[in-house]
């Protein structure tokens, strides 16, 4: 739908219901647009960037009768796992409290990963339902494993696959853990595994010990709809997974559905998750919907890129590229009005240049994993420099994003000399793993910022709160609308922005 738009303010766009909890058992779902509208059509090619926050309230108590979650515990159990004994130890202990935590009448199996799959609870093919019997004979069972072979994930996800398809609970769940690379992947192949578990469970990946491989944790869980992360003590696993279980268990809703129907002259180029890890999502066969699994109460932040186009179409107003929905299966669902995303094409570059501060503050998230990643390669090579560079490339993003907890995890792999300008040293001690820490780590993501409030490089320079940001003429970096001053070069602008 076309219109003008003559008293509007000029600032991001963002839409939505109001974030409201459930009530009398009704599942709420809220759903907002930020986005910065105005778009040049010299450009040759055109994108609309979008974040979509989706709410989730009242889900607890509203899964229904019958189990809501079977539950697939696959342990690593490769030769490596033998040294030091600590750790296998700590795959037990965390086993264990997993186990415990499963409410009576929750499916579940405890897979034995090496380089096959083998079941170590219950001893056939099959999942058990728990009550105290069957989690006492788990705990017995796991108690026992003992480390021996190769690693093969693939036939560990591939075995996890086919017992949860024998299972009607509406979320299935796989907890990974495991201390080494997947050097038997040529047993069966991970890539195909992956392609037939998307979309039939969700699972969470740790590493533990120092042989295992960030990159290929985070390939297996943003696949899959889950996270990946690590701990540097074994000791602390157990705890670990008591809050993962805690937070599975009050996840009730087994998929919610964003759909985005475009206009005449516009595309999807994607929708991805951003917050609170990132997340590929692929449309459902040809439509433009796209499903995502497992929610409890709380946020998701997704961003939406289209294509525009801007020939024959008028200036000067807003003209609709594309109309966004949820879907959430079941009647107790109180569903959001549809919210729209909208263009303003402009000739003035003032206004073109300029970002929604949302869209800037992920993009700075997925920079700022590149950078990581980078350094890790870096370091592997043993380029001492290019690895200091691409750290404090990480430290200069973390800190303009205000992403304390990123700064505090990159402290440990170097001495930061200042922030802003990305000056950092490498300290003495550091280790291969201590990469693979922080790319798991550097795969969660913060919140970002309200609407209207400023973006990465504001927060950085400590410029007050502008709606938007314009790049620097000097150094071309992000600067805030308002500022006088770039605050990463020091340009003066001649005016304010």
């Amino acid at each position: 739908m076309d219109g003008d738009d003559e008293g509007e303010v000029d600032g991001p766009v963002e839409t939505g219901a109001p974030r409201e909890g459930g009530t009398g058992g009704q599942v709420t779902v809220g759903l907002e647009i930020s986005q910065w509208k105005y778009l040049s059509g010299e450009t040759s090619d055109p994108q609309m960037h979008a974040i979509l926050s989706v709410r989730v309230d009242g889900t607890e108590g509203g899964g229904g009768p019958g189990p809501v979650l079977a539950q697939v515990l696959a342990v690593d159990c490769s030769s490596s796992m033998t040294w030091p004994p600590e750790k296998l130890h700590a795959a037990q202990q965390s086993a264990v409290a997993a186990i415990r935590k499963l409410p009576d009448g929750t499916p579940f199996a405890v897979v034995r990963g090496s380089d096959a799959a083998t079941m170590a609870y219950p001893d056939v093919p099959g999942m058990a339902r728990a009550d105290a019997r069957t989690r006492a004979e788990a705990e017995r069972a796991v108690l026992r494993l003992v480390a021996g072979g190769g690693t093969c994930i693939g036939a560990w996800l591939d075995l996890a696959r086919r017992l949860l398809t024998e299972q009607g609970a509406p979320i299935g769940h796989v907890l990974l853990l495991t201390d080494g690379k997947n050097v038997n992947d040529d047993r069966m192949p991970l890539a195909g595994v992956l392609d037939a578990c998307a979309g039939r469970f969700v699972c969470d990946a740790w590493g533990i010990g120092d042989g295992w491989d960030g990159h290929e944790l985070l390939r297996i869980t943003r696949r899959l709809h889950g996270s990946a992360s690590s701990v540097r003590e074994e000791a602390a696993l157990p705890g670990e997974y008591q809050k993962l279980m805690d937070r599975l268990l009050t996840k009730s809703v087994p998929e919610l559905a964003i759909s985005v129907r475009t206009m005449a002259g516009s595309a999807v180029r994607y929708l991805k998750q951003v917050f609170p890890t990132e997340v590929e999502l692929a449309p459902d066969g040809d439509t433009q919907r796209f499903v995502t699994r497992a929610w409890g109460d709380e946020t998701r932040r997704y961003q939406l890129c289209l294509s525009a186009d801007p020939a024959g179409r008028p200036r000067g107003e807003d003209l609709q590229l594309a109309v966004v929905t949820v879907e959430v299966p079941g009647d107790q669902v109180r569903l959001p009005p549809a919210q729209p995303c909208v263009v303003h094409w402009t000739d003035n570059p003032a206004l073109s240049r300029q970002t929604d501060p949302q869209v800037e503050h992920f993009e700075a998230h997925q920079r700022l994993g590149e950078a990581v990643a980078a350094a890790t390669d870096a370091h592997r090579r043993k380029e001492r420099d290019l690895t200091e560079h691409h750290l404090g490339r990480a430290v200069q993003l973390a800190r303009a994003m205000r992403a304390e907890e990123h700064l505090n995890r990159l402290a440990r792999l170097v001495e930061i000399e200042d922030a802003q300008t990305g000056r950092v040293r490498l300290r003495a001690d550091v280790r291969a793993v201590d990469f693979q820490h922080l790319i798991t780590a550097s795969s969660h993501s913060t919140y970002g910022p309200a609407s209207g409030t400023g973006s990465a490089a504001g927060v950085a320079a400590g410029a007050g709160h502008g709606a938007a940001t314009v790049p620097c003429p000097a150094c071309s970096k992000k600067a805030p609308a308002a500022a006088r001053f770039c605050p990463y070069c020091g340009h003066s602008f001649r005016e304010p922005s």
